[in-house]
């Protein structure tokens, strides 16, 4: 059914001509797709007639009612009717005469914000016919304001529809095409409207009913969270402090011009930041170094111990050589030394902090200014412009884990070589003991590495130690495979690196979770030897997550032989944690023998 409420007095307000149909029974008579048309009155306590009711059938068989209102005084006198009528509606006209100004300003004050607050924000369509033509206006423009005296003009009719949401309609004469066209294709559309959105509720209200009475498939519930994996923070720079902080595997010694103190360095460290050391160190020789001032700077300032003022770069210096003795001709400048290596070996990044402490060392703002300009040229970048403005940001050269990888896995400055499967890695003992504390130990303690230069490894592969040691030189490492990543944390568990092995878990994590169900039944990697191997090596956190992962994909795991390699103890927390769980898996057959007698489609499979 359609229920449409109509209120207003379409005819003027002074009018004698009272006995005309009105706009609603003119339609009603007319249009073609009503019929059985049937009319009642309702009177008020007083016997005026409030409403008049029509009942008729729309498209033969949709039942249409009509209520309509002429006298706005039912919201006085009958608030609970008048709510009662807009709360059933689904469509509301308001009608009005535009040559009646007074009852159309009684409209806009009173009663408009009582329709507001009976609507109370239903979205109900309302239609605002503007009926009759407007008298004594010279004026034929329908925005014009010549006559608002006493005439409805279009503006106000268009801003009261705009108030409302309504559609805005002018009805000049009450003929066939004013009301069966205009009028009555504009609330035909409504009514259409209105009837699709009832079948519509009415369709899924059916459903919903359907559905309640319906046998329902079981419910698969999510797979249990996985353990979240943790990464450790870098203590990279931190770790190159405390190489200089401690001064293990020193081989360079700084004295002033007197040798009254002494302050010891790694080569390898200052040859990564300053191409100046480089040279210095016999690093690069002069032909290689294109900028001279640099080669300048280090003959005016640094003297190696005579009899060896560039030495060539060895293959493997014996440990028990002592440091390299380089003089520092600048008393200044070597009064500062300390705190400048400070500064290189914590990465180099803190060069305001820098400025303060050789500011409260001398207390001279010349000795300070001559100072920071020979450390600036000491760590600018070569071919960059000398300036106090860009070697004081950009352009110094910062020890980070990308200055180390141009001497890993190469002989330069080398002390060590390790000797493994029949081929050899040359390495720096100053970034081993300072990476990892297994190392620290063997080459500073009574064992035999600390007075060897070659050193066997046993227990892992060439490749795998060469990504270790990768890892000690750069802090990154990228294995090409999961298998590979199991060796490498093999490998970090036993020299006991620990943020390696968190990355070593993360990444056998994150390409096991990316793989697909259809590649991980096929696969020949076996999780079960992976888990085995997580536990003889201590790693708790991969264990376990990779013991909820064979949970998780039960029914894929389930079918291996590797399966059946699961101690009682991890069978049964699989078993426990499984997905999905058993509970399901037997209401599922049951649904599916359920469906199957009933003969109807499956709504899951």
């Amino acid at each position: 059914s359609v229920n449409i409420v109509a209120f207003g007095n379409e005819r003027e307000g002074f009018s004698e001509d009272n006995q005309q149909p009105s706009l609603i029974w003119r339609y009603l008579g007319r249009s073609a797709l009503i019929s059985q048309i049937d009319s009642s009155f309702s009177a008020s306590h007083v016997g005026n007639p409030v409403f008049t009711e029509y009942q008729a059938c729309l498209f033969g068989n949709v039942r249409l009612v009509v209520h309509d209102c002429p006298i706005w005084d039912i919201f006085d006198s009958d608030w609970y009717t008048s709510c009662r009528l807009i709360g059933g509606a689904d469509i509301i006209v308001i009608k009005y005469s535009v040559n009646d100004k007074t009852s159309f300003q009684e409209l806009k004050d009173s009663y408009v914000p009582m329709v507001k607050k009976a609507l109370n924000h239903c979205s109900v369509p309302v239609i605002i016919s503007a009926i009759g033509a407007r008298k004594n206006v010279s004026c034929t423009c329908p925005l014009c304001t010549s006559d608002r005296r006493s005439c409805v003009t279009t503006s106000e009719g268009v801003q009261l529809a705009k108030e409302l949401g309504a559609t805005y309609l002018e009805l000049h004469t009450l003929n066939d095409f004013h009301i069966d066209k205009y009028f009555g294709g504009v609330l035909e559309y409504f009514m259409i409207q209105s009837l699709n959105q009832k079948s519509s509720e009415k369709m899924k209200k059916r459903k919903k009913m359907q559905k309640c009475h319906r046998v329902q498939p079981p419910q698969l519930e999510q797979p249990e969270k996985m353990p979240i994996l943790k990464g450790k923070a870098s203590h990279y720079n931190a770790d190159l402090h405390n190489l200089l902080c401690c001064c293990q595997c020193a081989d360079v010694a700084f004295y002033p011009e007197d040798l009254s103190t002494v302050v010891e360095a790694h080569k390898i460290i200052l040859c990564s930041v300053s191409h100046l050391f480089m040279l210095l160190f016999g690093v690069k020789s002069p032909s290689d170094t294109h900028d001279t001032s640099i080669m300048q700077l280090a003959q005016s300032l640094f003297a190696v111990e005579a009899g060896k003022p560039f030495p060539s770069p060895p293959s493997g210096v014996p440990p028990c050589v002592p440091p390299v003795r380089v003089v520092v001709k600048d008393s200044v400048f070597c009064s500062c030394l300390p705190d400048i290596l400070h500064f290189i070996y914590s990465g180099a990044f803190q060069w305001e902090r820098l400025e303060e402490d050789i500011k409260k060392k001398l207390k001279d703002p010349e000795k300070t200014e001559h100072v920071l300009e020979k450390a600036k040229c000491i760590l600018k970048t070569p071919g960059k412009l000398d300036t106090v403005k860009d070697c004081g940001s950009h352009q110094i050269k910062r020890l980070c884990n990308t200055s180390l990888r141009l001497f890993f896995n190469t002989p330069v400055l080398a002390d060590v070589i390790f000797k493994i499967q029949g081929a050899i890695v040359p390495a720096h003992r100053a970034v081993l003991v300072a990476r990892c504390e297994v190392m620290a130990a063997m080459f500073n303690g009574n064992y035999l590495e600390a007075n060897s230069i070659l050193v066997p490894v046993y227990g892992v592969s060439k490749d795998t130690f060469v990504s270790f040691l990768e890892y000690l030189y750069t802090d990154s490492c990228c294995p090409a495979s999961i298998l590979q990543a199991m060796s490498l944390l093999i490998c970090a568990e036993m020299y006991q690196v620990i943020r390696l092995q968190h990355i070593c878990e993360l990444y056998i994590i994150t390409q096991l979770q990316s793989m697909p169900s259809r590649e991980l039944a096929s696969t020949s990697l076996s999780i079960v030897s992976l888990l085995k191997k997580a536990k003889f090596h201590n790693s708790d956190c991969l264990s376990t997550w990779l013991l909820h992962f064979i949970a998780t994909n039960y029914l894929i795991f389930s079918q291996k032989p590797e399966f059946q390699e699961l101690s009682v103890e991890e069978r049964n927390f699989v078993e426990m944690h499984r997905w999905p769980s058993d509970l399901y898996l037997k209401q599922l057959a049951d649904y599916r023998n359920y469906i199957h007698s009933q003969k109807c489609h499956c709504t899951v499979m």
